[in-house]
């Protein structure tokens, strides 16, 4: 532990400052000394540019993206449009995880199945493990060469749910098949494969394979199959306290035990490789999803050692690497929620302030067997339990808890002393900064964001904190790209150029491409809807870079992207930034700074004293600074202060006052670029631009589908020289279905007891008739009963009903469409027989019946009860039920008579009440969705996924009313998060989600009989549970008050 130390020491002297940058742009004033000297642009690289059209490829559950592959962009063609970023006057690029990923989608490569090696996606299908290497590599120089650095995206916390090649072996992905083809593509390793999968794993339902798979990885079936504990096997968790240190966030992100050394030390060995290739930082995803003690004892001393060798140095030009951490706190505070410290970006900043227990020997995990149980709750712990390391974790997490002024870590790292620039002291400092959450949530103003630097002490140092409006998971308080005014954008991107911290922009933003459209919906939307659209369109062209944010000679697409009015704000801001060190660097007071964004900044070091005054969007006058001779870099203008004092007077949303302190080390550079839109003197001055020439997204460039969604087949459907109508012979139990596309078409019967068409998923092949009907026929043993269901499939990644849905009802004869059953075709017989349809079931308030006698019929008779016999011609519809009471019945017999004698038959019906709609309550207290939706269905009225929005009807609770003979219902966030099936449905009963598809039945809503209040009342009332035990502290849910005699059941809110 020691030797960690002192390495963290020593590493932290390189990390700020000890090193100087080999590379010197002429943009540049100052040396860049460390990554606070950059900017960064975020791109995902799958939906960035498409720099080779040969390998792109769709995903297997992407049936919304035709003509639109979800793998586009690759390695390429970030190459290609390095330039353009650079044209920008961006220094650092961001890019999404590159190792092998396994999942239904899984474009953004943060499913890994194996962190050893990288996506051959990026590259091409035919590459080989080293092909895809040296690609990167390419990459990695391409950046270097143009004096840029490179931020790669890793995930430490989890894997996807397709097991992961060295923890758990589950399947081998075959480059060479459709990658779009789940059944093409994923070759399951079963245990005689060497695997870990069983060997019937290939005959299961693909919901019967995820719970395998899951189990294999979490103990899910309540066996201990993960005997190493490789993975956490914790079920349930709450979002806001530690326990979130410990849970699955997601049906594709299964939580790796991250204090296992095992684990740890594969992910480390994986990664490092990397950071010897070259790579200038990590940007780690679902940090705040890992204990802090786990990345200060196993991970962060580990990369810092990695990336502080000499090969890695050598690598990046001997400068230094940064770390930064995604600890997702959607709050408008510094402290989580106000809440739990702990959960809180800045907690992640700094090391432990005492010494807990820790073994790094993997042995010791052996022993541990945890194992979930049905009815374990958020804060039931004991799956994280009986090691030291868990202990330990579980231990800090109740020590750090809540926001106890005694346990709030506090430094002035990023605060100036007055005037004067002090050596920050990092001898706290993790190793690990962060992005800035909570700027990030109030960006919906930048008066917002910048409201909550009254907090900044509470980070290590703020002035490394990534900021950035929107990214590929949120906006602003939103789940959607920023819907802002474009001055609004201008107004943030100026406080984030000059104020403290790191400014990051997501890919687009410099366009406002996809304002206002949802950033991720999963399955459920196209993605050219949506805020991960492919970008490419708008920087077809090229372009001369000369420096960072000069350029000249550019064209097409890209030449109208590079002027338009926000890109060229950007680029004078990255001009301005890059021109005054303590813009970058240097601490930060707001005092004696009377505007409502205002502030002096200073950064100094032995070539560098820089001292800035910033005011945006306003005027402010600054006291007690400094005197000498200012010159503002947005005017140019001059001012010698020999009092202490300056008025800067500013107008205009966005606009800004830059005044900048010769100094005897650092001059002031004087005007920084043209006047544009909303940086300028005294009049905004518009800037020419022309639209784009051409399609930002041409459909013909895009990558054709293949037919049939990828699915193993897929070929296009010849009609047969002879169309055969769809019929049924006597006897026969078979169903149709009708599709205009699917080729071939398969079907899957069964019920709780038995499989009807063999067991083997996805069931049995179809008989193509026709006119876009398909017909399957029952060839077994027996009747198949009435509560069978059925699930159709194009034999590859389509499927009616949905994954996340029941199947429909069977019926012998039915004909069914993607929505369901439509009608019955009757058998065909050359005896005389009379049909009734429907034949016989129950009823409410009134039904048509038809009775039809067939072809071989010489006379036919019905009767309805006990009335008269009512010849038939033909066929016959009257009506049952209007003199019948609920609970009778009625028999309608017939009799037809043909050359081969004479057939009876009857059919019963029953008139039952009529069901009243079901109302259901959903409890968000536990998954604080900011949506919540129900999908329903079983009825004609059943919904499409995801379903309808339920109302809110308070802080956590939402409702809606269902059809009585729904069949089961699912509750989600429309956004990729749900419960699982719930088939039993009771009337006014609340549905509680629990995270991770879990959901319980909390009984009854006693607000829909009893009263229901928002708090506990004080004073004169007493609060009893429901077995009539006093409660002190009432909180969430039912109880019974006494208010002086009267007694009353309430539902507390």
């Amino acid at each position: 532990m020691k030797k960690f130390r002192l390495l963290l020491f020593m590493v932290m002297a390189l990390l700020f400052g000890a090193t100087q940058q080999t590379m010197a742009d002429g943009t540049f004033v100052g040396d860049r000394t460390d990554f606070r000297d950059e900017t960064i642009y975020f791109a995902m690289t799958t939906r960035f540019y498409d720099g080779d059209p040969q390998n792109n490829v769709y995903c297997w559950d992407g049936i919304k993206n035709i003509n639109d592959p979800e793998w586009r962009g690759d390695f390429r063609g970030l190459i290609d449009k390095l330039d353009y970023i650079k044209a920008l006057g961006f220094t650092a690029v961001w890019i999404t995880p590159i190792v092998e990923n396994g999942s239904g989608l899984d474009y953004h490569g943060y499913h890994a199945m194996d962190f050893s090696k990288i996506d051959h996606r990026y590259v091409s299908k035919e590459s080989t493990d080293a092909d895809a290497d040296v690609a990167f590599q390419e990459l990695i120089d391409e950046v270097h060469k143009r004096g840029m650095k490179l931020i790669l995206d890793i995930v430490l916390q989890h894997t996807g749910n397709f097991g992961e090649n060295y923890l758990c072996k589950m399947f081998k992905k075959d480059y060479t098949q459709d990658l779009g083809d789940i059944n093409a593509s994923m070759i399951p390793m079963t245990v005689s494969k060497g695997g870990a999968l069983p060997d019937e794993y290939p005959d299961m339902k693909p919901a019967d394979q995820y719970g395998t798979r899951l189990a294999m990885m979490k103990n899910s079936d309540f066996t201990n199959r993960d005997i190493h504990n490789y993975w956490h096997h914790k079920a349930w968790f709450d979002w806001d306290d530690p326990s979130r240190w410990w849970g699955q966030i997601a049906g594709d992100c299964v939580d790796l035990n991250t204090e296992h050394p095992t684990v740890t030390n594969y992910l480390v060995e994986c990664y490092s490789r990397f950071i010897k290739m070259g790579i200038d930082g990590f940007r780690i995803d679902t940090a705040g999803h890992i204990p802090r003690l786990s990345f200060n004892k196993m991970f962060l001393p580990q990369f810092i050692e990695a990336a502080n060798s000499a090969e890695a140095k050598a690598k990046r030009g001997d400068t230094p690497f940064f770390m930064y951490g995604e600890v997702c706190a959607r709050s408008m505070e510094v402290i989580y929620r106000g809440d739990n410290y702990n959960c809180s970006p800045c907690y992640y900043t700094w090391k432990e302030s005492k010494d807990y227990e820790w073994t790094m020997d993997p042995k010791t995990w052996d022993a541990v067997e945890a194992i979930p149980t049905e009815k374990e709750g958020s804060q039931d712990f004991f799956t994280v339990q009986g090691h030291p390391n868990w202990e330990s974790c579980l231990q800090s997490g109740i020590d750090d808890k809540g926001h106890a002024e005694s346990i709030l870590r506090k430094s002035n790292n990023a605060l100036l002393n007055g005037n004067d620039y002090h050596t920050p002291d990092y001898k706290d400092f993790s190793g690990l900064n962060v992005i800035d959450f909570a700027m990030h949530w109030n960006f919906n103003s930048a008066q917002g964001a910048f409201g909550v630097h009254g907090q900044d002490n509470l980070y290590n140092d703020a002035t490394y904190n990534v900021v950035y409006v929107d990214s590929h998971d949120y906006a602003p308080d939103s789940n959607y790209r920023f819907t802002g005014t474009q001055d609004t954008w201008a107004e943030n991107l100026s406080l984030m150029f000059t104020f403290r911290g790191i400014p990051c922009i997501y890919y687009g933003s410099e366009v406002e491409f996809q304002k206002g459209c949802p950033i991720d919906k999963g399955a459920v939307e196209a993605l050219k809807n949506t805020g991960r659209a492919y970008f490419g369109g708008y920087i077809e062209g090229d372009v001369t870079v000369n420096d960072f944010a000069d350029w000249t000679n550019a064209t097409g697409n890209m030449k109208s992207t590079l002027t338009y009015p926000l890109a060229r704000h950007i680029q004078r801001l990255n001009k301005i930034r890059a021109a005054v060190p303590a813009l970058r660097k240097g601490q930060y007071s707001t005092d004696g700074c009377s505007g409502k964004m205002s502030f002096k900044r200073r950064y100094v070091d032995a070539n560098t004293d820089s001292y800035v005054l910033v005011t945006i969007s306003g005027s402010s006058t600054f006291t007690n600074i400094l005197n000498g001779r200012y010159v503002d870099a947005i005017t140019g203008e001059e001012v010698n202060v020999t009092n202490n004092t300056l008025t800067a007077t500013c107008s205009g949303k966005g606009n800004m006052r830059v005044y900048v302190l010769d100094t005897d080390k650092t001059k002031a550079p004087g005007k920084v670029g043209e006047d544009g839109k909303y940086l300028y003197n005294a009049t905004s001055v518009d800037q020419a631009w022309e639209t784009w020439a051409d399609e930002t997204m041409p459909e013909e460039t895009w990558t054709e589908k293949p037919v049939g969604g990828g699915g193993s087949g897929g070929s296009e459907r010849e009609e047969p020289a002879e169309v055969t109508e769809p019929a049924m012979e006597e006897g026969e139990q078979a169903i149709f279905l009708e599709h205009e596309s699917w080729n071939p078409a398969s079907v899957w019967v069964w019920n709780d007891t038995k499989n009807f068409t063999g067991g083997t998923w996805p069931g049995q092949s179809m008989t193509y008739l026709g006119n876009n009907v398909y017909k399957w026929t029952y060839t077994g043993e027996g009747e198949i009963p009435a509560d069978a269901l059925i699930i159709f499939s194009n034999k590859g990644n389509e499927q009616v009903p949905g994954r996340d849905q029941s199947g429909f009802k069977f019926v012998n004869g039915g004909y069914y469409t993607v929505n369901g059953y439509v009608k019955t075709i009757e058998a065909v017989s050359d005896e005389a027989r009379v049909s009734v349809s429907p034949n016989g079931g129950e009823f409410t308030e009134t039904i048509s019946v038809t009775v039809k006698a067939n072809a071989n019929c010489t006379s036919a008779w019905y009767k309805i009860g006990n009335g008269a016999e009512t010849q038939i011609t033909g066929s016959t519809t009257f009506t049952l039920g209007e003199d019948m009471a609920a609970g009778e019945s009625v028999t309608v017999s017939w009799s037809a008579t043909g050359a081969k004698g004479t057939n009876t038959g009857s059919a019963k019906f029953t008139k039952v009440e009529k069901p009243v709609d079901i109302t259901v309550y959903y409890d968000n207290s536990v998954t604080k969705w900011q949506t919540v939706n129900i999908h329903h269905w079983g009825t004609p009225s059943a919904t499409n996924w995801p379903g309808v929005p339920m109302k809110k009807i308070s802080e956590t609770m939402w409702e809606f009313t269902i059809p009585a003979e729904t069949v089961g219902i699912i509750f989600n966030n429309g956004n990729g998060d749900q419960t699982n099936d719930i088939k039993t449905i009771l009337p006014n009963h609340i549905y509680k989600g629990t995270g991770n598809r879990g959901w319980e039945d909390l009984g009854e809503n006693p607000a829909t009989g009893i009263g229901s209040v928002a708090a506990p009342s004080k004073g004169g009332v007493t609060y009893y549970n429901l077995m009539g035990m006093e409660v002190k502290k009432p909180a969430h849910g039912v109880y019974i008050v006494k208010r002086g005699n009267k007694m009353t059941k309430v539902y507390l809110k």
